[in-house]
């Protein structure tokens, strides 16, 4: 299916058919998968400099997680004890270039926002382990992304792949917790796990693609989709992604790194205003 219509035109339609309400919606999701991203990208990048940088620490090390402040994006790396420490932060500004980035391998304590961070990832991390809720998957792998803002603690928990040529949308799920980093809610944010190809020779490169939602677990486009988008988009180079669920289209724009909402019966009139 190649329906793919232009952030430009589509946005230039909205106000004919009350799409106000459901923009801001999309406003908040795309925020949400942009810091997703950030968090994210600061992981893939400092896991490969820390391997690089710090083989010393290797035997010792037992997981990561990433966090933003005012001076950027930090991954921490700590240790296996009981009580772990820091062994190394590396450090990204808004380029995430790998030139830019600042590899500190002195170990340290936590922090205290640190700490609490560790702990959260902790709680979650058990959960994924021992709760059938989560599925997994063959060649697969599940990454624990802890976020926490205004009070508001979650962890996404993502699925990932080594798998060459294709992109993992799907078996996500959203874990929010209280200030205690008591689980408070869990939720699955896709039905399943939707493997997407890209670079396929015979077929031709693709300009986008897409893929369906199902109306219990949410019709709009997810922060996870937008992050996957986001990491992977230098490789795929799609301009677009499509998400098609009951009653509503979403549309990401790679150029513009912004997420587009509206409802079926909008999508259809445009595209009958188009013929």
């Amino acid at each position: 299916m190649r329906i793919f219509a232009t952030l430009f035109f589509v946005t230039v339609h909205l106000a004919l058919f009350g799409q106000e309400d459901l923009q801001n919606q999309s406003k908040e999701i795309e925020a949400e998968g942009k810091k997703l991203y950030r968090s994210e990208m600061a992981s893939w990048h400092g896991t490969d400099i820390f391997l690089e940088k710090f083989p010393q620490h290797r035997e010792n090390f037992s997981a990561y997680f990433s966090y933003e402040d005012a001076k950027g994006t930090h991954c921490i790396f700590y240790s296996k004890a009981e009580q772990p420490k820091v062994l190394a932060t590396i450090s990204f500004d808004e380029s995430y270039s790998l030139d830019k980035a600042v590899a500190d391998g002195t170990p340290r304590d936590f922090t205290a926002f640190e700490k609490d961070m560790y702990l959260l990832r902790k709680a979650a991390a058990g959960m994924v382990q021992t709760d059938s809720f989560f599925r997994y998957y063959k060649n697969t792998n599940f990454n624990i992304v802890p976020l926490v803002d205004k009070n508001e603690k979650k962890v996404y928990v993502l699925t990932g792949t080594s798998q060459k040529g294709v992109v993992m949308f799907g078996n996500d799920y959203l874990l929010t917790f209280d200030n205690d980093n008591q689980l408070l809610a869990k939720k699955a944010l896709h039905r399943s796990l939707i493997p997407i190809k890209y670079g396929n020779e015979e077929e031709g490169e693709s300009i986008g693609a897409m893929h369906s939602h199902l109306p219990e677990l949410g019709e709009l486009m997810t922060p996870t989709d937008i992050c996957t988008l986001m990491l992977y988009q230098n490789l795929t180079n799609w301009k677009q992604h499509i998400v098609v669920s009951q009653n509503y289209i979403s549309i990401w724009t790679a150029a513009e790194k912004k997420l587009l909402a509206l409802t079926r019966e909008a999508w259809e009139k445009i595209q009958e205003g188009k013929k």
